[in-house]
């Protein structure tokens, strides 16, 4: 890849489109924590948890679930524990390991953003779409991921 490797118009349609859509998730967020107190950070680790066995996760497997950092996971869930939303205790089975735990109020407000937070991806997105449109959507964006992926594995893999 070199320095003229510029894009074209059709490509710069599609990446600059894809750039604002990402955008937008910043003004979901905001709309979303006016409505129900919580953001879209919290949001995230209250569904990886209630999507969990008993509301609970190793802190390495959400932190993955939820493609963060270690040290932005440990500081966003030292406040959400401040609010009451979840608790973080040793893991049993691994000493250097922690449990993250949904609490009642952490339920609680999950159960109450949810709808919410689908009627927004409902107004903004799905219905933006038609079916067909949205499987579209879906087996491109599979398309992407997968293709990022497949890069991530091999950068490791020369990495190693």
């Amino acid at each position: 890849m070199g320095d003229g490797d510029w894009l074209n118009e059709r490509e710069q349609r599609a990446w600059r489109g894809f750039i604002e859509l990402a955008n937008f998730r910043d003004q979901f967020g905001r709309e979303l924590q006016a409505e129900t107190g919580l953001s879209g950070a919290d949001y995230a680790i209250l569904v990886s948890l209630s999507e969990a066995a008993d509301g609970r996760m190793r802190a390495i497997e959400l932190r993955k679930a939820i493609n963060w950092e270690k040290s932005r996971l440990t500081q966003h869930l030292n406040r959400m524990a401040s609010r009451g939303l979840v608790t973080r205790e040793p893991c049993l089975t691994d000493n250097r390991g922690i449990q993250v735990s949904l609490t009642q109020a952490g339920r609680e407000a999950i159960e109450a953003a949810a709808p919410r937070h689908v009627g927004h991806v409902r107004r903004w997105f799905i219905d933006a779409l038609t079916p067909d449109q949205l499987d579209t959507f879906a087996d491109l964006t599979k398309v992407v991921l997968d293709h990022i992926a497949a890069q991530d594995h091999t950068a490791q893999a020369d990495s190693d």
